[in-house]
């Protein structure tokens, strides 16, 4: 635990005018408040707050910070009152705190919508101060390095859940790469122990079978910038094994193949110095193609900025290398806390609405439904790579990869989204499902009359896109509704013989729990009231006529009745009755993109967008159908096709179905396809959720040594 005089001289040293007084009142008046309270690892609480605040230290935050980390949980969870901290340390801490402290209360609990409420506030917050999220950060830090402390296996599984889902990607939001490698890590290890174990097993080996092949690499770079008159300091450090997770998934390759697992930096004074040293290191090495990024002249929405570059470089070793200044060096590992060391004081602080993403999770926020909503789409907008797009007249838009133009005119503003019609990429008129590439021009064609389409949701990528898509939708069909539940109503009432009048609706509102005469009505129009209830509630002393027996079942009811009968087929754009087939030579998965192909005798087939198969279809574009997942249906599990090979040693097949198990899968079929000495190659079908799921089970696959190579097989 750190000491207090530690933890003053820590601030002192990047901020000599840091308000001494204040941090000692601070660090007594948190360790007095909390008194004997104890964590689980058995600590003094007071410890906790403590080591949050000097998380922060490191990154250099201004006193009012650090105070806040000292005081975070005290009004939570002690006698103190924000009043009393007010008064003791002035308004800027007591503001930070409460806005903590909000946040504190309703963490994450088992219900999905806490997790969703929870964001929600989180958004809200540090708008108005990003230094809340920098003390939350912190805080989430410590509590995932004592996480092990924690009995309940679905306690710790569940915080790191939504650590990886919520904080790693906002802390990678807001350049805060430090904190965002830990937690990522952390919670790789609680949710995912063996890939974890065998990820950095297999690390440590390669780590000692290179030897000093990392300080060998950068001596030589070093040199050959020396030769050339370029100052450059250059370090080596190893990849975290959640990265190198994520790498082995998106590239389909055994650790070993990475080129990456150690990658090399190297700082220079200014920003034509960046420059100068990448001409440098491609002169001397041969360059790897398609590894190469220029993220200073298109800047990260979090504000990183570095040069990326891979070459065959010493001892003819696959290297990466990121070329900054050290500036840039500051921001790229502290984020917007660097602000706090350009620019000295609060000024940095409310800059949160500065950042373009930010605002717009908060026009998410407008348009999102529900809490469950808004967490679908704030994912959406914060996991994906990015791709950066140019409108016509220069302004750099960044956007998640496979995004298109719909998904560009909502990132410009929203009423351009809601009124495009078509698109011109790079001067030539595209379709609106046209996936945009690094440096597109794209100039959006409007017009006053158009309206969103609910197709559009099919293929836009962006959560703002999504949510304001679902927004039009949602009141399109509530009018709808509206309209026909009220011309429902005034038939029951003509028939019971009795006028129609809004007073008469009102006074039903009360007994059947809704606030608005437009939500009952629209309400009637869906089905999940009838008419004939409406007017009991309304006249509950009226005497029903002879016959008068309401025997009709809403429509809802009937089809949440049916639903429970069997597992739905979860597609959009079918007739409802059609008969649907998966197709066996692709295997499509929920989470794909996928076309439907109708066939005599057999209804729909579905196969995926890139199926082989289609290029027999190419002819007959009449058989074509636009079909989608619905990812809010709860479908039946699926099979996906695996294609393996794996040495043929004892316990082999064993450990292949050991980690299937282990990642939920569940193995349908199994075809030696063929054998030799050294090894088998097979074919395994596996029951899984979608696309996602089985991504995970081939990662885990790949990282185990028995197993040579894992592919989605097709046919």
């Amino acid at each position: 635990m750190i000491r207090q005089y530690e933890l003053v001289e820590r601030v002192k040293a990047y901020d000599p005018s840091t308000d001494e007084d204040a941090l000692n009142r601070a660090y007594v008046y948190a360790m007095q408040a909390h008194g004997a309270q104890t964590r689980a690892s058995g600590d003094p609480y007071f410890s906790h707050p403590i080591e949050v605040a000097g998380i922060l230290t490191d990154m250099r935050l201004d006193h009012a910070t650090i105070i806040t980390a000292l005081l975070h949980d005290t009004v939570e969870d002690t006698d103190a009152t924000l009043a009393e901290i007010r008064k003791l340390f002035g308004d800027d801490v007591a503001r930070l705190v409460d806005g903590v402290t909000k946040l504190n209360r309703i963490e994450l609990q088992s219900d999905r919508t806490k997790q969703a409420e929870n964001l929600r506030k989180l958004v809200i917050a540090m708008s108005e101060d990003i230094r809340v999220l920098l003390v939350k950060l912190a805080d989430r830090l410590h509590n995932m390095q004592t996480l092990h402390f924690i009995k309940s296996e679905e306690k710790r599984k569940r915080i790191a859940a939504e650590t990886m889902d919520i904080y790693a990607p906002l802390a990678e939001r807001i350049g805060v790469q430090g904190i965002r490698d830990s937690l990522e890590d952390l919670a790789f290890r609680e949710l995912n122990a063996d890939a974890y174990a065998t990820i950095t097993t297999r690390l440590d080996f390669l780590t000692e079978e290179g030897g000093d092949i990392v300080e060998h690499i950068a001596g030589e770079l070093t040199e050959t910038c020396k030769e050339s008159g370029l100052d450059a300091i250059i370090t080596g450090r190893r990849k975290s094994p959640f990265s190198i997770w994520l790498k082995m998934q998106r590239k389909s390759m055994p650790i070993e193949q990475l080129s990456d697992i150690v990658a090399f930096r190297l700082i220079v004074p200014s920003v034509e110095d960046c420059y100068r040293a990448l001409g440098i290191i491609h002169g001397a090495y041969p360059v790897i193609p398609g590894r190469f990024k220029d993220f200073i002249s298109t800047t990260k929405p979090n504000g990183y900025r570095s040069l990326h570059t891979g070459v065959i470089g010493p001892k003819r070793q696959r290297v990466e290398i990121q070329i900054r200044t050290q500036e840039m060096h500051e921001i790229a590992e502290l984020g917007v806390a660097a602000h706090w060391i350009y620019k000295q004081g609060a000024a940095g602080a409310t800059e949160g609405k500065q950042y373009r993403w930010l605002r717009e999770l908060l026009e998410i926020l407008d348009h999102a439904s529900g809490p469950e909503e808004f967490l679908e789409h704030t994912k959406l907008e914060m996991y994906q790579d990015l791709v950066f797009c140019f409108s016509p007249k220069g302004d750099l838009i960044s956007l998640p990869r496979g995004a298109c133009p719909v998904d560009f005119a909502y990132a410009v503003h929203s009423e351009i989204g809601d009124t495009c019609i078509g698109a011109k990429i790079n001067g030539r008129l595209r379709p609106l499902t046209t996936e945009l590439r690094n440096g597109d021009q794209v100039a959006v064609q409007t017009s006053k009359n158009s309206t969103p389409s609910p197709t559009w949701e099919q293929f836009v990528v962006t959560g703002k896109a999504k949510a304001a898509i679902r927004r039009f939708v949602r009141h399109q069909k509530r009018e709808q509704f509206f309209n026909l539940g009220k011309s429902i109503f005034q038939k029951t009432l003509r028939q019971e013989g009795v006028r129609y009048s809004e007073k008469l609706v009102s006074r039903a509102l009360e007994p059947m729990g809704y606030e608005h005469i437009e939500d009952l009505l629209a309400a009637v129009g869906e089905g999940v009231v009838t008419g004939k209830e409406v007017l009991q509630a309304a006249m509950p002393d009226r005497e029903p006529k002879a016959g008068d027996a309401d025997n009709v079942v809403p429509l809802n009811r009937e089809r949440k009745k049916k639903k429970t009968g069997g597992a739905t087929i979860p597609l959009k754009g079918l007739i409802p009755g059609m008969a649907v087939h998966y197709a066996r030579c692709c295997h499509p998965l929920p989470g794909e993109r996928i076309v439907g192909i109708v066939t005599t005798g057999k209804g729909v087939t579905v196969h995926t967008i890139d199926c082989e198969t289609l290029e027999g279809f190419q002819s007959m574009p009449e058989r074509w159908l636009d079909v989608a997942w619905d990812m809010d249906e709860v479908g039946q599990t699926h099979i996906g096709r695996l294609g393996v090979i794996l040495l043929n040693e004892p316990g082999s097949l064993g450990g292949l179905s050991t980690i299937i198990g282990k990642n939920a899968g569940n193995i349908v079929n199994l075809k030696v396809v063929n054998r030799s000495v050294d090894f088998f190659e097979m074919q395994v079908d596996v029951e899984v959720g979608n696309i996602r799921h089985l991504t995970n089970i081939i990662a885990a696959l790949r990282a185990t040594p028995l197993i040579t190579s894992v592919e989605r097989a097709r046919g």
